[in-house]
C-alpha cells in the first residue's frame, strides 16, 4: 500500500475529507518552501502537492504561473527539489505529489527521473499534460522499475466519455478538475462538479480530490459530503505572495490552511467514497 493510499484509507475509515494544499517549489525560496511543508503538516494537511516550476505552465493561472517565475528567477531547479525533498523526508512522512510538465520529466530523462523520485520519497505525480494514449508509457516505466509512485490523472468536464479509459488502472487519487479553465481562485463552484465526482466514482474505487477553484472555507464545506478530497493551490500561493514583502508568508499559509482544516472537520457527514 503506497503513502497516499494509507493515508486515504485512514481518512475513510475517520470519515474525514483529505486537505492536499499546492506550493510552487522555490517560491520564493527552497527554504521557505521547506519550511512550508512542515507548517502545513502542523494545519493538518493530509497530502502535500508540491509543483515543479516551468516557463509554459499551461494549466495554471496567473497566481501560480507568478511563482513559478520567482523561483525561476531565483534559479531554483530540479535538483534543488530533489535536495529539499531528501531533507524534509528526514523527519516527515506526509505523503508528497510533484505537480511536473512533462517537459521537465523528458529532458531529466523519464527512467533516472522516476527512480529518483522513488528513491527520495515522492509518493505521486500529476502531469497536466501528459495526453491518456502517452500516459501508458510512463505506467509501464513504473512497473518495468518496479517504483512505489502514484501516476495521477486529471478528469474534467469536458472527459465526458473517455472518463473511463482516464481512471482506469490509477492509484492514489483522482485529480477531478472542478471547473473548465486554469487555475485560480474563484467565488463560486460549478454546480456539475458534485457530478463529476460522482461520475468518476462509478468508474474506481480509487478517491476523488478535487481541485481547481477551491479557495474558500465555504468551498470546503461544499464539497466535503462527496469529495474525498479537497486541492487547494492559488489560494495558498496568493497567501505566499502577500507575506513576501513582511516575510510572514509561512505564518499566513499555516492559518488558512488550519482555517479549511477546520471547516472539513466542524462535523462529521457521510464517508468520504463509500457508495
Amino acid at each position: 500500500m503506497s503513502r497516499i493510499e494509507h493515508c486515504f484509507t485512514q481518512l475513510r475509515r475517520a470519515g474525514r475529507t483529505a486537505l492536499i494544499p499546492y506550493v510552487t517549489a522555490g517560491d520564493p525560496s527552497v527554504e521557505t518552501t521547506e519550511a512550508l511543508v512542515h507548517a502545513l503538516e502542523e494545519s493538518g494537511a493530509d497530502v502535500i502537492e508540491l509543483g515543479i516550476p516551468f516557463s509554459d505552465p499551461l494549466a495554471d493561472g496567473p497566481v501560480i504561473q507568478r511563482a513559478a517565475t520567482r523561483s525561476l528567477d531565483n534559479g531554483v531547479r530540479l535538483k534543488d527539489i530533489f535536495a529539499m525533498v531528501e531533507r524534509i523526508r528526514t523527519d516527515s512522512d506526509v505523503p508528497l505529489v510533484f505537480l511536473v510538465y512533462y517537459n521537465s520529466v523528458y529532458r531529466h530523462g523519464a527512467e533516472p527521473f522516476l527512480r529518483r523520485c522513488a528513491a527520495l520519497g515522492v509518493d505521486g505525480l500529476v502531469i497536466p499534460d501528459l495526453p491518456l494514449e502517452e500516459r501508458a508509457q510512463v505506467q509501464e516505466v513504473i512497473a518495468d522499475l518496479g517504483l512505489d509512485i502514484d501516476l495521477i490523472p486529471l478528469v474534467a468536464p469536458t472527459s465526458k466519455e473517455r472518463t473511463a479509459q482516464l481512471v482506469e488502472g490509477a492509484s492514489g487519487f483522482i485529480y477531478c478538475v472542478s471547473s473548465l479553465g486554469v487555475t485560480g481562485m474563484r467565488e463560486r463552484l460549478s454546480a456539475s462538479v458534485k457530478d463529476l465526482v460522482e461520475k468518476v466514482h462509478r468508474h474506481t474505487a480509487v478517491p476523488a480530490a478535487v481541485g481547481f477553484g477551491v479557495s474558500t472555507t465555504e468551498h470546503a464545506r461544499t464539497l466535503k459530503p462527496f469529495a474525498d478530497g479537497l486541492i487547494v493551490g492559488s489560494a495558498i500561493v496568493r497567501q505566499i505572495e502577500a507575506g513576501l514583502d513582511a516575510g510572514d508568508s509561512v505564518q499566513r499559509v499555516q492559518r488558512f490552511a488550519a482555517g479549511l482544516r477546520q471547516a472539513l472537520d466542524e462535523e462529521p457527514g457521510r464517508t468520504p467514497g463509500v457508495r
